[in-house]
């Protein structure tokens, strides 16, 4: 349990900055509703080509309402809390090897299993918070704004698949962080496959030709739209994802405990 305190010391400060930036986006954010959602804002969308609404996320959602509003921002946080988790996963390893406190941990009379399990269960507590930080930033905005009926059933739904996209670059960025040697290289790659799973899902907004490529790309395994109807999330999408992390996860535990580790 020390490594596990210890983790969360030393993401402290990182956790409430990330935190704060998160309710700051989710602020900035909803304050422009007021401008989309005017009778200006609605003609300038009606007007717009379907090409651009895809590059800006709109889609076929209408902007106008605080429902399709919050669908329309929501891949935009979805891919900064993405980020962070991606960067908390390949640290959680590589940050020993970095800062030369491998050898430190390593003469500790605990397994390399308990090592990690405890950078995991750190990592976790982080991601966890950074999520009802948004989690309840989204609702107390959209509380403020919304002039409609109520879509906090919708708001929870949006931010359970996001939790589930968290836990899958988190994985991830652990795995990589793990199989390769190079800890500089481990986060740069995490981060490089991310950016392309964003652009996959972008390019596929464009054109249902190339859908396929969604298997590439977690930011597109949940349907917002049906979100936004009431349908929820698909059953199928949420067990296959949560089988990944546990695919990555357990070969996470794999390549560490074979790793040479440098001290």
């Amino acid at each position: 349990m020390n490594i596990f305190f210890r983790e969360l010391k030393a993401n402290r400060k990182s956790l409430i900055i990330w935190s704060i930036c998160m309710f700051l986006f989710v602020l900035s954010g909803m304050a422009k509703y007021t401008a989309y959602s005017s009778g200006a804002g609605s003609e300038v969308f009606n007007k717009m080509p379907n090409s651009m609404k895809a590059l800006l996320g709109i889609g076929s959602f209408d902007v106008t309402t605080m429902s399709g509003f919050f669908a329309f921002l929501f891949p935009y946080i979805e891919l900064t809390v993405a980020i962070h988790a991606v960067l908390i996963g390949s640290s959680i390893i590589a940050k020993e090897e970095r800062d030369k406190t491998t050898e430190f941990l390593m003469v500790k009379p605990i397994s390399r299993t308990t090592v990690i399990s405890s950078k995991f269960l750190a990592a976790l507590v982080n991601i966890v918070i950074i999520n009802l930080v948004t989690l309840f930033s989204s609702i107390v905005m959209v509380a403020a704004y919304n002039k409609e009926k109520d879509i906090t059933g919708e708001i929870v739904m949006f931010l359970l698949s996001m939790f589930i996209i968290q836990l899958i670059f988190l994985s991830l960025g652990a795995l990589l962080s793990a199989f390769m040697s190079n800890s500089k290289a481990s986060g740069s790659l995490a981060t490089g496959i991310l950016f392309g799973a964003y652009i996959i899902s972008k390019i596929t907004d464009f054109t249902d030709c190339v859908n396929v490529l969604n298997v590439l790309s977690p930011f597109k395994y949940f349907n917002y739209q049906n979100i936004v109807s009431g349908n929820g999330l698909s059953l199928v999408i949420v067990i296959s994802s949560i089988l990944l992390v546990a695919v990555f996860s357990v070969l996470t535990y794999l390549f560490y405990q074979k790793r040479d580790l440098n001290v």
